[in-house]
């Protein structure tokens, strides 16, 4: 599905005639030869979004513009995965978990912050052509394997600044769902899994993932309760 390149720490996912749907800043539908996962420093402060990542793209030798995503996590731990039609790139890291009690407090809900950025960011391809609703699918099927697989790995279902980039070719054979149980949502589910698991391998290799928001650095617990009502 993509050609991928990583340079100064930006990583180039390339495709021609591709249609991208993202979640992440300046998001929305995007169509397009690129996308890209830009790592940012340690104490990055930058809020001019708009020209860091022109600024960051062109200094790695990218030209084309495209939907982007910010990681606090190093380039190194990107891992990909195929299968199928499918084939997923992700970068993980948990450094502020946000948490989801099923047995909440009903205090406050802890304050997030938006410093220590660790971020689960994936970006998941489709060589097929998919309508409007099934790419919107799309990014409910890689959030929802997104978070069984932090789950099982780190006891929380994502982070506090986690992003999806979701893709199609308009011109591969046409799919008109991508539910958990079709071609094209089985296979994401399975590329996001390996994906996601392997890059928190890779980050986490010598060890020190947090086992709970207690132990972070930076995270949330939704520990407020929502009223109930009856429609």
């Amino acid at each position: 599905m993509f050609e991928t390149r990583v340079r100064k720490g930006v990583l180039q996912l390339r495709r021609r005639g591709t249609r991208w749907l993202s979640t992440g800043w300046a998001g929305g539908r995007h169509e397009g030869p690129a996308a890209y996962n830009v790592s940012v420093p340690e104490g990055w402060e930058r809020t001019d979004l708009e020209a860091y990542v022109r600024e960051r793209r062109r200094a790695a030798g990218f030209d084309s513009a495209g939907p982007a995503l910010l990681t606090g996590v190093d380039l190194e731990h990107a891992r990909g995965a195929r299968y199928g039609p499918v084939e997923a790139v992700a970068t993980a890291g948990v450094s502020n978990p946000a948490a989801l009690p099923m047995e909440p407090t009903g205090e406050p809900n802890l304050p997030g912050t938006k410093e220590g950025i660790g971020t689960v960011n994936v970006f998941v391809g489709a060589e097929r052509a998919l309508p409007e609703g099934a790419l919107a699918n799309l990014v409910a099927v890689t959030a929802e394997a997104k978070a069984a697989t932090l789950l099982a790995e780190a006891g929380v279902p994502g982070t506090t600044t986690d992003a999806i980039v979701v893709a199609c070719d308009p011109a591969g054979a046409s799919r008109e769902f991508t539910g958990s149980a079709t071609e094209v949502g089985a296979a994401a589910r399975a590329c996001v899994r390996e994906a996601v698991a392997a890059s928190l391998d890779s980050r986490y290799a010598d060890g020190g993932m947090p086992a709970s928001v207690a132990e972070a650095e930076y995270g949330i617990e939704t520990t407020g309760r929502a009223e109930l009502f009856v429609p």
